[in-house]
């Protein structure tokens, strides 16, 4: 079963705010209750880590969260709501290592707002004060 009852600690990262450390237990509805709809994980970084997002959330208009950015730093999607960082064990999700929690946190600290200008995305990090 892909999704166990243990507990993990794991990184969510809403729109608009600063990445907070969480504890969840791994079960595929505390997963949807948190992402707000049916998840779907993706794999972009080296890391044994996923990014659990709301499989809808561009469709259903969610507000835009992070941009996910390749090694030359080029924008090549943008996740909508509300997302997980969680570790990757060898059958499941699971918590990040401590060195993995630092890296993500600061990876994602900035909220980032997105404009529509001359036909692309422009991202600016986001005021907090």
């Amino acid at each position: 079963d892909f999704f166990g009852r243990k507990n993990m600690r794991v990184l969510l990262v809403k729109p608009g705010e600063v990445p907070c450390i969480v504890e969840m237990d791994n079960t595929l509805e505390v997963l949807q209750d948190a992402v707000g709809g049916f998840i779907e994980a993706v794999y972009p970084f080296d890391d044994p880590i996923a990014l659990i997002c709301n499989e809808n959330g561009k469709l259903d208009d969610l507000p835009l969260n992070r941009a996910l950015r390749d090694e030359d730093g080029c924008i090549y999607d943008v996740i909508a709501g509300s997302f997980l960082v969680t570790g990757l064990g060898e059958e499941d999700f699971s918590s990040l290592t401590p060195e993995l929690l630092e890296k993500y946190q600061k990876r994602f600290l900035h909220p980032e707002q997105f404009f529509e200008f001359a036909g692309r995305i422009v991202v600016l990090p986001q005021d907090l004060s």
